[in-house]
């Protein structure tokens, strides 16, 4: 009788022994979406050594390295695996668009399951079809970012949805121009999601008409509001310049500072602090002593907290 020789235990990687704690420095996954013609390439333009990946002709007017425009969904995957099993100096890949990436997995699995189109696999089972192979791209992103270090930028263009609120009636406002299911996911994957837009104000003339003013500003939107989908990671301010210098700025400003530094302006607040909000600081101190990212937030409530006391004075 054959007996099946036994596998050696893989040993555990969950062990308190491997346990980090801290900021932990990774790749950026940044996702720019926005109105036609803002400026999304020229903001990615001038990242740090960057790279297109442009199913459209949207980047014929920037001085920038970009591959073949490719022509198939196995021609994206085939430039991710380019820039991650050779050797090179580009720091950023920008994929400009996904909206015009997204018929092109359409069309390859419509292709691989004999349909007609997206719509033949019956009510939305196309999109989930689709899902699967968004979730390829962000494996090979993700493969990508661990081997090479590199950034990712996404750009996408955006259009107007009808909102359908759970808490009051719906209302418009702009989304990205992709499917829904795959543009939860991308949302989801990334560190940034930043909505582009030009600035502009609602102004009444004399005869109570309401007009569309625009300044011409271009501005880039970092949190979530009533009209669009935006998140940050970076704790940046509610709007930035569309200029890629700006955002790094604001990133590299509010990174938090070391855990030393931000330890003694907590002692330097408690000072003269009521005791009852010295205890819960020390407190909530105490929970991550050394978590940088998280003092830093101790810090600005505490701040706050003085701040508002000595208005009330």
């Amino acid at each position: 009788m054959n007996v099946a020789p036994k596998m050696a235990a893989t040993p555990s990687r969950m062990t308190l022994d491997a346990v980090v704690s801290g900021n932990l420095e990774k790749p950026r996954r940044i996702l720019v979406y926005g109105v036609e013609g803002v400026g999304k390439s020229s903001f990615a333009a001038e990242a740090d050594r960057p790279i297109f990946v442009c199913p459209e002709d949207g980047t014929a007017h920037l001085d920038v390295p970009r591959f073949p425009e490719p022509r198939s969904w196995p021609e994206v995957l085939e430039a991710i695996q380019t820039l991650t099993a050779v050797e090179h100096n580009y720091r950023h890949v920008v994929f400009d668009t996904l909206d015009w990436i997204e018929p092109l997995i359409w069309q390859f699995i419509c292709q691989r399951d004999k349909q007609e189109n997206i719509e033949s696999y019956g009510y939305g089972r196309g999109h989930v079809a689709a899902l699967d192979e968004w979730r390829l791209f962000v494996a090979r992103l993700e493969r990508l970012r661990a081997e090479r270090g590199m950034h990712v930028i996404l750009l996408a263009h955006s259009w107007i949805k009808t909102f359908k609120s759970p808490e009051s009636a719906d209302f418009d406002r702009y989304e990205m121009k992709l499917n829904q299911k795959a543009a939860g996911l991308l949302r989801e994957w990334s560190d940034a999601v930043c909505f582009a837009n030009y600035e502009t104000y609602a102004h009444e003339d004399r005869n109570k008409r309401v007009r569309g003013i625009s300044t011409g500003a271009r501005l880039l939107f970092t949190q979530r509001s009533a009209a669009y989908d935006a998140k940050n990671r970076f704790n940046l301010p509610p709007q930035l310049p569309l200029d890629w210098h700006a955002f790094t700025e604001a990133v590299a400003a509010n990174r938090p500072a070391d855990v030393a530094t931000i330890t003694a302006r907590i002692t330097e607040l408690l000072a003269d602090a009521p005791d009852e909000l010295r205890e819960k600081v020390r407190a909530a101190v105490a929970k991550a002593p050394t978590d940088a990212a998280y003092l830093a937030r101790v810090l600005n409530r505490l701040a706050a907290t003085v701040s508002t006391q000595e208005i009330a004075r």
